[in-house]
């Protein structure tokens, strides 16, 4: 049986994107980057909506001959053998990347199925899909990267209907970024 984590880089205002929708504010520096990878090793299936999938595809691509370095192509091996699952009702399943599986309408009783068949973690990845869980209080951990910027407005990391009682049981700083890892009580 896995368990369900959502993970979030988000403002310390609490949004994943600004009001534009941008979001490289929040791309990851070396030891953040890191930190995904020694992360991403404990997952076992992905879940994600429309435009996560559509940009994760860029780690399904060969990149240009010394585009990468090792960090970059070891977060792809692990990339490629992690099971995907994108919960979306405009794509298609000729639109997903190889091995993905599409999920047309994502119910609370089938994620919970795809976490109890699960032999590692699942993590629901983009703050879209992931408020049902959330809500409904499915999500197990919650880890955070919490980057010193204010934003105002945008895409929250966590749905306003949100109620949650967390226990934090790891934190640390990555650079300029602080990692709050949460547990349900």
């Amino acid at each position: 049986m896995g368990t369900l984590t959502f993970t979030a880089t988000m403002s310390v205002d609490g949004y994943v994107a600004d009001a534009d929708g941008d979001f490289q504010w929040a791309g990851p520096g070396d030891a953040v980057f890191a930190a995904h990878i020694d992360r991403l090793s404990q997952v076992s299936t992905e879940v994600h909506g429309r435009k996560t999938h559509l940009l994760m595809a860029y780690w399904d691509a060969e990149p240009e001959p010394g585009a990468w370095g090792p960090a970059e192509h070891e977060w792809a091996r692990l990339w490629a053998g992690t099971e995907k699952i994108v919960a979306s009702s405009t794509l298609s399943q000729d639109d997903l990347s190889k091995g993905a599986r599409l999920v047309p309408h994502l119910e609370l009783d089938e994620l919970e199925q795809i976490v109890r068949d699960a032999p590692g973690d699942v993590e629901i990845f983009g703050p879209t899909t992931a408020a049902p869980a959330i809500r409904a209080g499915l999500v197990d951990e919650f880890r955070l990267y919490v980057v010193p910027k204010v934003v105002g407005s945008g895409l929250r990391a966590f749905p306003h209907e949100a109620n949650l009682d967390l226990e934090l049981v790891d934190e640390g700083r990555l650079d300029a970024v602080t990692y709050l890892r949460l547990r349900r009580r």
